[in-house]
């Protein structure tokens, strides 16, 4: 499972999610003649604390690579919009369905002492390479609760190092145990159903077979809301999910 480095760390809300079930033997591919999608967008109601200053003094490479002030990740918002929400299909699935597996890796950067995107998705299994575009050392410390910790150090500009996951786990925190003001979370699923909210606040979930579903919306600092959705053959709903500042 561990073959690698990576990233990111903090106080995401504490994964609750089933282990994915293996296929039904009568389990099939979802028709898209009448597949469904989910349309929505993630807001913040009220006006969000300033995010963190960061202090990056301590090492020249990050200094040099950022220009100006530079401020924590963990709270995004743009007129209301709420960016690097991960929202999924929680429960409906089933093992009615198989799906076909990504064969590239999904790609999380160390990038001007940041990783980049902040928030990712992908499928158990689906290799999840980090990579060190700095000319320092980080240290990729990845933390789940259900999948084996991982800690691999990364002195050289360029390295790569891959990383699967096996079992389905949303969301997974990543650090730097040498830059401590990096993190990132990795949410892991067993389908094609995820996505992370953009800066608009908006996301998307194509190709759903009809049905009923518990959609799960997961922050980093201001935990998880959950609402259902039923879908007709070739439906289109649109959904909302608001979180407010966290107590």
């Amino acid at each position: 499972m561990l073959a690698a480095a990576a990233a990111a760390c903090s106080d995401a809300s504490k994964s609750a999610d089933p282990a994915s079930p293996a296929a039904a033997p009568d389990a099939k591919k979802v028709d898209e003649s009448t597949a469904a999608k989910i349309t929505g967008k993630v807001t913040f109601e009220g006006t969000p604390k300033p995010n963190a200053v960061i202090n990056m003094a301590s090492d020249p490479a990050c200094a040099s690579a950022n220009q100006g002030q530079v401020t924590s990740e963990s709270i995004l918002v743009d007129n209301g919009a709420l960016q690097n929400v991960f929202v999924y299909i929680k429960d409906g699935l089933g093992n009615k369905y198989l799906y076909d597996m990504p064969t590239e890796p999904v790609v999380l950067d160390q990038k001007g002492c940041h990783y980049t995107p902040h928030v990712v998705g992908l499928r158990a299994t689906q290799p999840l390479q980090v990579v060190n575009s700095d000319n320092t050392l980080h240290n990729v410390h990845g933390m789940p609760e259900k999948n084996r910790e991982f800690n691999q150090g990364q002195p050289v500009p360029g390295m790569k190092n891959t990383v699967t996951f096996n079992v389905p786990e949303v969301l997974i925190p990543f650090k730097c145990d040498v830059h401590s003001w990096m993190h990132a979370y990795v949410g892991v699923v067993s389908h094609p159903y995820f996505a992370v909210s953009d800066k608009a606040g908006t996301f998307e979930l194509r190709a759903i077979p009809p049905g009923t579903y518990e959609i799960e919306a997961v922050h980093e600092k201001l935990g998880r809301q959950t609402q259902s959705v039923t879908l007709g053959a070739k439906d289109a709903k649109d959904i909302t999910f608001t979180f407010k500042p966290a107590v």
